[in-house]
């Protein structure tokens, strides 16, 4: 009886997925940087509005199939918000309980979304006790925690079809530079990351993985020290990216390089973008995108042309009381005028 539902309910994954189209692949234009060219994949675009649909698919996949995953079993997660949205649409899909556990100053847009598909909220001071909180739940209610900080990198296939760096080679294709000379990632889980650095490795492409990372998080500190054991004492403020310790499906060795990005500039990148797209993004696209236009200012330094790609993760409709309120962007980041004034001077 069980492995009947279980291989029902991965054919209604499967069946979701046929029905979701590829993701957009958008290119800027800006006239400073004659000769390179800057792409951004709209992962925002998902049915559940962001890059995580892609990983709560495989972590239902990962679940299912290796048998932890059974008709009626409570689904527990850590997330700050873009995560569980996406595992509670799949838990609705496959008729499951669905509990995400999250600081409690996690953007309320984002607790809507989630008991929108019908999950439940476990809010905790910092995001330092989500790992303990989940796994106790998980336990009293005979659950699976989720556990995407441990499972994100291995449970995409980052050497099939499908996955989201074989859709951006697959994209670039008739591009002026189809291999791209960066790829620009930031680290939530480190998950995509991994994806995308593997499969740079295995396809044999001359291209750079490139991770930035918001103030905050240890994943840079890691990178540089060879230490995974850094501990930090706060919180990212950049909602979805950077973590206070070194999580697991963090893979330091597919990263050619990273670089540390001020959440001022992140957040100035974000009210810039929606001048150049027409509407609002998330936090870490702006993280993103400020990377790889750095990254953009090198090349045209030393006489290099080529191209650049990175990600819009979600929409900024969920981030309208944080990133879009003046009074919280002056009380939590400051002044972001430096920065601003060095986007608004690019044509």
């Amino acid at each position: 009886m069980n492995s009947c539902w279980v291989k029902n309910a991965i054919k209604e994954i499967d069946a979701d997925f046929r029905r979701s189209a590829d993701t957009h692949l958008i290119r800027l234009s800006i006239v400073d940087f004659p000769g390179i060219s800057l792409y951004l994949k709209d992962e925002s675009t998902h049915p559940t509005g962001s890059l995580k649909h892609r990983l709560a698919r495989s972590l239902f996949l990962y679940g299912l199939c290796n048998g932890w995953i059974k008709q009626d079993t409570p689904i527990i997660e850590s997330s700050s918000g873009s995560t569980a949205i996406s595992e509670a649409y799949f838990a609705r899909l496959l008729g499951l309980p669905f509990i995400a556990v999250m600081p409690a100053c996690t953007a309320p847009r984002k607790i809507q979304q989630i008991e929108f598909y019908g999950g439940k909220c476990h809010f905790v001071e910092n995001s330092s006790q989500i790992y303990a909180a989940s796994e106790q739940l998980a336990k009293e209610l005979k659950g699976h925690y989720m556990d995407q900080f441990t499972y994100a990198e291995r449970a995409t296939d980052w050497r099939g079809n499908n996955n989201i760096a074989d859709s951006i080679y697959r994209q670039m294709t008739l591009e002026p530079y189809p291999v791209p000379r960066y790829l620009v990632m930031s680290a939530g889980t480190g998950g995509t990351s991994a994806t995308l650095g593997r499969y740079i490795r295995y396809q044999g492409h001359q291209t750079e993985l490139v991770v930035v990372d918001p103030e905050n998080s240890v994943f840079y500190d890691c990178y540089q020290q060879g230490n995974k054991d850094i501990v930090a004492q706060c919180s990212s403020r950049i909602e979805g990216i950077g973590r206070p310790r070194v999580e697991p499906s963090f893979i330091p060795g597919v990263i050619d390089r990273m670089m540390r990005v001020p959440d001022a500039a992140s957040v100035a990148t974000v009210h810039w973008l929606e001048t150049m797209l027409g509407r609002k993004v998330g936090g870490s696209t702006g993280t993103n995108v400020w990377g790889a236009l750095l990254l953009a200012e090198e090349m045209r330094e030393k006489g290099e042309k080529g191209s650049i790609v990175t990600l819009i993760c979600d929409s900024g409709e969920r981030y309208q009381h944080t990133y879009f309120n003046p009074h919280w962007v002056a009380e939590n980041l400051g002044d972001l005028s430096p920065f601003r004034e060095k986007l608004a001077n690019l044509r």
